[in-house]
């Protein structure tokens, strides 16, 4: 299994760590950690601790861009990254002792009609030689709302797209493998409750700590973490998406088990994009996924 991520609106991402958040008070941080980051790369990590085969792709720019190619190539990370001319953004994440996790997410770059028409030939040629490809995060300023869409058109092997709002539902048009929103995401993006109206064949939808569904044409399955997980949430998301990779030859309610097991594992851990590799190899068999029936 081959997997292609791919990250638009990629980050640069820094983590405090503070006794506790005071809005309006000054804070003394105790950790600093700064690494490459956005949903996409963030799965490439995890899968790429998984031993999955990957490869990370998406746009980078300026400075911050730069920093975050380094920072993929000293972990080992694979990466193509496209060059553009904005400067890559970045993300605070303020996680307090308490495990309670404030994100500051910054825009990112506007990127050009010319540096979208060349990363689509650069893209196009990576997912001719992957298994699956990943869509995950926000679209830059500059990309039609549809550019998920056209991405997923593009590729000629299964698609996995995590994206929320407009570019979800107009990605999910385009006929993907999977979506992976949350039940809030679930909601802003469609007024119907069966999340495969959409448009994709299937979906994970997260209902954070109460664990996750998994809506496909065989079934609908529910599964919920073995005990009450704390820590910091930003990449459990992303976790589960890299799960469903990992796992993608499997029946799906293990998939489910597996994703609901893997994001568990990921809140366990400091940053996004790592997970707590004990708790994943101990709790992962004791997940059993229940089936909905409807009325």
């Amino acid at each position: 299994m081959r997997a292609l991520t791919v990250t638009l609106n990629a980050a640069l991402d820094v983590t405090y760590r503070v006794g506790a958040l005071r809005p309006g008070a000054t804070h003394r941080v105790t950790d600093v950690a700064v690494r490459a980051g956005g949903k996409g790369v963030n799965v490439a990590r995890v899968l790429h601790a998984l031993g999955v085969p990957v490869l990370a792709t998406g746009l980078a720019g300026g400075g911050a861009g730069a920093a975050l190619r380094d920072d993929l190539v000293l972990s080992g990370v694979p990466q193509a990254m496209f060059p553009i001319a904005g400067e890559t953004r970045r993300t605070v994440t303020v996680v307090a002792e308490s495990g309670q996790a404030t994100l500051f997410a910054e825009p990112g770059p506007s990127v050009t009609s010319g540096e979208w028409s060349d990363f689509l030939g650069h893209y196009r040629e990576l997912a001719a030689v992957a298994d699956v490809v990943v869509l995950s995060g926000s679209l830059p300023k500059g990309l039609p709302v549809d550019a998920y869409a056209t991405l997923v058109r593009t590729a000629s092997v299964p698609v996995v797209l995590d994206a929320d709002g407009s570019a979800l539902a107009a990605g999910a048009s385009a006929g993907p493998a999977v979506i992976t929103p949350n039940r809030g995401e679930l909601t802003a993006a469609s007024e119907v409750d069966d999340p495969l109206a959409l448009g994709a064949a299937a979906a994970l939808v997260s209902d954070g700590a109460q664990g996750m569904t998994a809506y496909t044409c065989e079934g609908v399955w529910t599964a919920a973490p073995p005990e009450v997980i704390t820590g910091n949430p930003t990449g459990a998301g992303d976790a589960a998406v890299a799960a469903l990779v990992a796992a993608w030859h499997l029946p799906w309610p293990r998939r489910l088990a597996e994703a609901v097991a893997l994001s568990a594992a990921a809140v366990r851990a400091p940053l996004a994009g790592d997970f707590d590799r004990a708790f994943y190899d101990q709790h992962r068999a004791d997940i059993t996924p229940r089936e909905v029936h409807e009325d």
